[in-house]
């Protein structure tokens, strides 16, 4: 095992990390933004180094001042977290090429998946269910309305490139679907470098349920059950939870036989995630696309199978065997909590004056911030991830409920009172809910 690890993020995730990279009895080295001066994770790593002003272009997405970071500290290893270049296949090769081991999947296995099309394509090659959809990119307004018209509306556009939902657009007929296309372009010439545009049939009442994998040292990959992301605003996730209460057994049986072959189709080592849309008149699926790296909500996956996910990514990157867990037990939920608008999720940055984390039995609450810190508008606006188990769903969704009533953060806005709304809902509380359920909220 390597001695030391560099982690090259910020926030919860790095503070996260430290956590278990020095329970582990390893060195910590944080590397931090100017404008992340003050925060917790700076100050409970080992050794912290300033890496460069606010912007993530000059700091966080700075490759060379990164390496430069692990060469002055004598870091061994490069943790990337989550954002940023965790999922940048340069990035992964440099730190490689500098003699430093890399915490992630190999390079080829990142680049693979990290353009849906092509992702799309090795799937489909390796026997795991797709959607109706363009085998190529698509380059015009032209061609995509043939596409469209071959596998029937309504279709999804979306980036080849990029993550987070940046990009994606439905459309129901020839004229949104213009508009849908253009949307898409851009965000893939902005995050996807080609341009390119996939277009697929949409599932018009679906559960976006995800595996989460590992591919271990020996070859060997396996799956450690499914989370449910379904609940959203503007296609990016907001609570997530495990298991899904929408999945049956045999389907749950099909998924996670699904997700091995797509880790086994690539190679793949380390934690990673497969995403999948569950069809929920059909009781079926597709693959989405695959995450080569940590989730933000791998929190209710280490809730309900007591393994440390960070753990096992550095004992397999360091080639030593992993402990696997794959039996579920009880139910966890998380829900990330953000300074933003609770009403239209806008960010609201802003100094935080009061904030007291709940405890009790089951709470756990992966927090970046506390008193005092600043939310800045330079990054992802999220401050903590308020996560609960209990045995059972029910017992989970009445613990969060107090966990969410006793969560104080005053300063900045907050969706806190989202959180709380979310609880109450029916067709949350039943688990009979789908992707469309905060649009119908709002």
């Amino acid at each position: 095992m390597f001695d030391s690890v560099l982690i090259a993020n910020r926030g919860e995730i790095a503070r996260r990390i430290i956590r278990t990279v020095r329970r582990l009895g390893l060195r910590a080295v944080a590397v931090y933004s100017e404008a992340d001066a003050d925060l917790p994770f700076v100050r409970e790593a080992d050794e912290a180094v300033p890496i460069g002003p606010a912007h993530p272009a000059r700091s966080y997405l700075d490759a060379e001042r990164i390496l430069a970071a692990a060469r002055a500290t004598g870091a061994r290893a490069i943790h990337p977290g989550y954002g940023f270049l965790a999922e940048n296949p340069d990035f992964a090769r440099a730190v490689i090429e500098a003699g430093l081991v890399w915490i992630g999947p190999s390079p080829e296995a990142v680049e693979r998946m990290g353009d849906k099309i092509n992702a799309r394509n090795a799937m489909e090659a390796a026997g795991v269910p797709v959607a109706a959809g363009s085998r190529e990119p698509v380059a015009d307004r032209e061609t995509a309305a043939k596409v469209a018209a071959r596998i029937g509306y309504p279709v999804m556009a979306k980036a080849a490139g990029g993550g987070g939902g940046i990009g994606m657009g439905v459309a129901r007929d020839e004229e949104e679907l213009a508009r849908a296309f253009d949307t898409a372009a851009g965000a893939a010439a902005r995050f996807g470098g080609g341009g390119g545009v996939l277009i697929e049939r949409y599932i018009q009442r679906a559960r976006h349920v995800e595996v989460q994998i590992l591919g271990l040292a020996d070859g060997t990959v396996v799956a450690l059950g499914e989370r449910d992301c379904s609940v959203q605003r503007r296609h990016q996730k907001i609570v997530e939870e495990a298991p899904s209460p929408g999945v049956s057994p045999a389907l749950r049986e099909r998924m996670l036989a699904a997700a091995v072959s797509a880790g086994e189709a690539v190679g793949y080592r380390g934690a990673g995630t497969v995403e999948c849309l569950v069809d929920v008149e059909r009781d079926d699926f597709v693959f989405l696309e695959m995450n080569t790296r940590l989730q933000v909500e791998h929190p209710v996956t280490e809730l309900v199978t007591g393994m440390d996910l960070v753990e096992a990514q550095l004992l397999i990157a360091a080639g030593e065997p992993v402990e696997v867990r794959t039996a579920v037990h009880g139910h966890a939920v998380e829900m990330r909590v953000y300074a933003e608008d609770p009403k239209r999720f806008l960010p609201g940055p802003g100094t935080i004056t009061t904030w007291e984390e709940p405890v009790g039995e089951g709470v756990r609450v992966d927090s970046g911030y506390a008193a005092g810190n600043t939310v800045t508008p330079f990054y992802d606006p999220l401050m903590a991830k308020l996560c609960v188990h209990g045995e059972t769903r029910a017992q989970a969704l009445e613990r969060a409920e107090r966990a969410v009533a006793s969560f104080r953060i005053e300063g900045p806005k907050n969706n806190l009172p989202f959180c709380a709304e979310l609880l109450q809902r029916p067709e949350f509380v039943s688990g009979d809910y789908d992707t469309g359920l905060v649009s119908r909220m709002r």
